[in-house]
């Protein structure tokens, strides 16, 4: 069997060079207006008001104070370090380059776990009685408010002609 030759198609392949060019400025803002982006403050603040409605709801259900204290600390667990990573990427030094950008992420990402981790292991020490539960409940739902903002997002405009 006749050896093929072996294609990387990756970076460094000249087909590839050839199929890639830089958009123009017109083609830049076109896509921005077909994929616009979710402010990560307006995420942030939707997941405070899902911990509060979550906190609300099991306060009506439950006459525990420890149910709707653990739920609403459960919200904060998830909304105070994403509201740190927002102000920390927003910083006009986060979108000086590409490369401190990425840098920028990895760091608040690594804050955001740090801050997260730290409240939940203080937990049990800042909201007495705790009901676990409770809190993990609150915590997911409000995590899952990511998973929303993809949701808000309008949808991308079909291109006639083309």
């Amino acid at each position: 069997m006749p050896e093929r030759p072996v294609r990387s198609g990756g970076w460094d392949d000249p087909e590839h060079d050839a199929a890639v060019r830089p958009l123009t400025r017109a083609e830049a803002q076109a896509w921005r207006a077909r994929h616009p982006q979710v402010p990560a403050w307006w995420v942030v603040a939707a997941q405070a008001a899902v911990g509060v409605v979550v906190a609300m709801l099991a306060w009506l259900i439950s006459d525990d104070r420890a149910v709707w204290a653990s739920a609403l600390y459960g919200a904060a667990v998830v909304v105070v370090p994403g509201a740190l990573m927002a102000r920390g990427m927003s910083s006009r030094l986060s979108s000086v380059s590409p490369a401190a950008s990425a840098v920028s992420f990895m760091l608040w990402e690594m804050v955001k776990i740090a801050v997260s981790v730290l409240m939940l292991a203080l937990a049990p020490k800042i909201v007495q009685p705790l009901s676990w539960p409770a809190l993990l409940a609150s915590l997911v739902v409000c995590m899952h408010v990511y998973l929303l903002a993809l949701l808000w997002r309008r949808p991308e405009k079909k291109q006639s002609g083309t």
